[in-house]
């Protein structure tokens, strides 16, 4: 059975965008999942602030069809046979549950309660402001921060 790891946006912001400093890092990952080695689970909620975060950088980038772009990486990881798209009411409550102890963004209250369900490890780009208390984090989930490996 091969390794299985939730995703934040983060990571999948930091693996397209190729100027990003730990690019690298995220490459590494998808490099990872497309080669069939590590399965990505990608909480729903991931999907929408993905397509938000990523229109948002094309658009800052001047590319053309920046909305377009956005919806092709959401497709991609949506059809990526690599990529498991999560949702359950379980999956729902356990977030809901980690935002009232934790304060954090419901996303990432989302990514912290798929890896708490599956028993896997939570990647995340680098430890934001709100994630101040990492290191308490980091006794009750798996967390993998892109940083740590610069």
């Amino acid at each position: 059975m091969r390794a299985r790891a939730v995703l934040d946006t983060s990571v999948i912001i930091e693996y397209v965008n190729r100027a990003g400093k730990l690019h690298k890092q995220a490459s590494l990952i998808f490099k990872a999942i497309n080669a069939g080695k590590l399965r990505a689970v990608i909480p729903n909620p991931v999907i929408a602030e993905t397509f938000y975060v990523a229109s948002r950088v094309y658009l800052e980038l001047k590319l053309s069809d920046p909305i377009k772009r956005a919806e092709k990486l959401v497709h991609w990881i949506y059809r990526h046979p690599g990529m498991e798209i999560m949702r359950s009411f379980d999956l729902d409550v356990e977030a809901g549950r980690i935002k009232l102890e934790h304060g954090l963004s419901l996303t990432d209250c989302y990514v912290l309660a798929a890896s708490k369900i599956l028993g896997i490890q939570a990647v995340f780009r680098k430890r934001e402001k709100e994630m101040k208390d990492a290191e308490v984090l980091k006794e009750e989930f798996k967390l993998i921060f892109l940083e740590d490996y610069v």
